[in-house]
């Protein structure tokens, strides 16, 4: 099961968003990360969403995607050179000599501590996922209180874009 980045040019109507997630729910599939923002074009939104399967699984879906009406183009962005960034805000125990190893750690992988309380650290983490994986791995889980995240946005490497 790989993952794939999906980018999608939506038109920028209500109701979009819901179908796209519809036709994955009926159809038993996962959405494991979902944003969505508009363009340059106020008529469009560009939706990236991450998720899992072989090939044949990300074909049916791109093609059932490609077949809503709101859906103006569509790309894997998996399937070529593409930049991936994603978001995290982490709430970590720093107490003791924990606190100074917590910052090095977080200078490592050029996070930003944004807020500092006497037991706890807020952290500011930007890259790939797996970026923001290897930091979990590495402050060790147990020292963690909360995380949010944004999910993956995406873009594909030189020349290439995705517009109409």
């Amino acid at each position: 099961m790989e993952k794939h980045i999906i980018s999608i040019l939506l038109e920028n109507e209500p109701g979009a968003l819901s179908r796209v997630v519809g036709l994955f729910a009926q159809r038993g599939y996962n959405i494991e990360t979902l944003t969505v923002a508009p363009t340059e074009d106020e008529t469009l939104s560009r939706l990236t969403m991450t998720t899992t399967g072989d090939d044949r699984k990300i074909e049916q879906i791109t093609k059932q995607l490609n077949k809503l009406i709101e859906v103006v183009k569509l790309v894997d962005l998996s399937e070529g050179e593409h930049i991936e960034r994603e978001l995290m805000l982490i709430k970590v125990k720093a107490v003791g000599a924990q606190r100074a190893e917590i910052k090095r750690t977080a200078d490592i992988f050029r996070g930003q501590i944004v807020d500092v309380t006497a037991s706890v650290y807020t952290i500011q983490l930007t890259g790939a996922t797996d970026k923001l994986e290897a930091f979990i791995q590495a402050i060790g889980e147990g020292a963690v209180l909360e995380t949010v995240r944004t999910g993956v946005s995406g873009i594909a490497r030189g020349e290439k874009i995705l517009s109409l």
